[in-house]
């Protein structure tokens, strides 16, 4: 019980964590974020961007995958508890994941904008 419990709070940290970063004044809006993962993806398969790895971005899709799966709610059924603190650990793992790594995208992007001809405009 404790473990469930001490995981729970591990849980609300994180998520609590990354929406502090999230809504940081000066941060990118949660429309702006969603509109970059299209680019983000195109941009790291074809190895433009290096700040997120192809890997990655194929656990994002897993865990979204696990999550909508029929196999999920297995664990659920028979030890709900357990079964509901893994959901909202894995859902504060992608919403961490999903905002570092469009925090840093954004930046890339903004940054690269500002060179022309490869010299950097300040």
């Amino acid at each position: 019980m404790a473990a469930v419990r001490s995981m729970r709070w591990g849980v609300l940290l994180s998520l609590a964590n990354a929406f502090r970063t999230a809504t940081r004044p000066g941060t990118p809006g949660l429309g702006t974020r969603l509109t970059s993962l299209p680019r983000l993806v195109r941009a790291s398969i074809r190895g433009e961007y290096t700040g997120t790895s192809r890997l990655r971005l194929l656990l994002i899709a897993g865990a979204l995958l696990y999550l909508i799966s029929p196999i999920d709610l297995v664990p659920v059924v028979l030890v709900p508890l357990l079964g509901l603190s893994g959901d909202a650990l894995v859902i504060s793992w992608i919403a961490a994941s999903l905002i570092n790594a469009t925090e840093s995208f954004l930046r890339w992007e903004g940054a690269r904008n500002l060179v022309v001809r490869g010299y950097l405009v300040r």
